[in-house]
């Protein structure tokens, strides 16, 4: 696979364990992806045979008596969360300094994956390689005004938290997708809760509506493309245990797909606009967001403590 500009593989020891790591062997280079295979808990070059182990070591040469100890692969760190694996990606080497959001546990209101759906495969939504930049994404958490345009809203959320202060974010707001008689904008009671994990991942819980959870990735490829990644958890109706969702729930999954890509297609065409020409009332939000988005972002020094 390609991202942030590299070469890499991605597999999955006998033990269970999954690595990611860059793609080419140190010996002379075969791209292990293409016809390298996994044995045991190490993978194996397709040109000499040589054997690499989950921390990118070389652990054997076939054809000697000993590894070569002074060459390693880099493998980056991951984690199996949300039926998805995750990536840690840093230009400056740095470890992990803030964690995925589990899309359940997250929310502590002692839900798990049992009370609801499976989101894969009907549940899911894959594109890539798009004109997409990570952070518009997490900009549509506080950008009220397009629930109007954009998903027909009968009335502009409110916003009830927005929350930067650290690499983990915290947007809750409410929203109406169909308006009942006598509701109004003061009225509303429904939501959405949303916790941001860096500008890569984001969880969300909707209330007073079709109960669902949705999980977005967004990953680029290189500093030009992304890959779109989108799941939706449908609630399951009490004492139904059945193993894939019924029509119903896989109707309410593709509509909230729906929703979603109706902003795909508007951030796949979007041009970056800073500084933007913000309504007075927007001002607070994006500003909090931008300036909490540039910790992410290449600068010198370390990261605050």
């Amino acid at each position: 696979m390609t991202y942030f500009g590299r070469e890499m593989v991605a597999w999955r020891a006998a033990s269970g364990q999954v690595t990611v790591m860059d793609a080419y062997c140190e010996h002379l280079g075969a791209h292990l992806g293409y016809g390298g295979h996994v044995e045991g808990n190490r993978i194996i070059c397709p040109f000499h045979g040589w054997e690499w182990n989950s921390e990118g070591r070389n652990v054997c040469i076939p054809y000697q008596d000993r590894p070569n100890r002074g060459r390693r692969i880099r493998t980056f760190p991951v984690v199996e969360r949300n039926e998805s694996i995750y990536i840690w990606h840093d230009v400056e080497g740095r470890e992990p300094y803030f964690d995925v959001p589990d899309v359940f546990a997250s929310f502590a209101d002692g839900s798990s994956a049992q009370d609801y759906y499976p989101a894969y495969p009907s549940g899911t939504l894959y594109r890539n390689r798009l004109a997409l930049h990570p952070q518009y994404v997490l900009e549509n958490g506080v950008d009220f005004a397009h629930f109007k345009f954009v998903h027909k809203t009968p009335f502009v959320p409110q916003f009830t938290r927005q929350q930067f202060d650290e690499p983990v974010s915290y947007v809750d707001f409410t929203i109406v997708f169909d308006a009942a008689e006598g509701m109004s904008a003061d009225t509303m009671n429904s939501g959405v809760e949303a916790i941001n994990g860096g500008l890569g991942v984001a969880v969300t819980k909707s209330w007073g509506m079709v109960d669902n959870r949705t999980v977005s990735a967004i990953t680029p490829v290189d500093d030009e493309t992304s890959d779109v990644r989108f799941m939706v958890y449908v609630g399951r109706v009490p004492g139904d245990r059945s193993a894939q969702p019924p029509p119903k729930a896989r109707a309410v999954a593709q509509a909230v797909i729906d929703q979603f890509l109706a902003d795909v297609h508007i951030w796949s065409h979007q041009r970056y606009s800073d500084p933007p020409a913000l309504a007075t009332a927007e001002n607070a939000g994006f500003k909090a967001l931008r300036t909490w988005a540039k910790q992410f972002y290449p600068r010198k020094g370390p990261i605050p403590q």
